[in-house]
């Protein structure tokens, strides 16, 4: 948990109201992501071009 706080993170504001958003951190070569409401739980943590495909992907579906 130290590390998040000592990483870069991101948010998304757009699901605010819903409740489904996902924090991220880049910390060195690793993204770490975590659910925003159970901030207890370990994070995942995702390599640099794993994390691009996976916003890539999502992004395709979306736009």
């Amino acid at each position: 948990m130290g590390l998040l706080l000592r990483a870069r993170r991101a948010s998304a504001d757009r699901d605010r109201n819903y409740g489904n958003c996902v924090e991220v951190a880049f910390a060195g070569n690793d993204v770490l992501a975590r659910d925003s409401k159970d901030r207890a739980r370990r994070h995942l943590v995702f390599g640099q071009l794993s994390w691009l495909s996976f916003v890539r992907g999502v992004d395709s579906r979306f736009s």
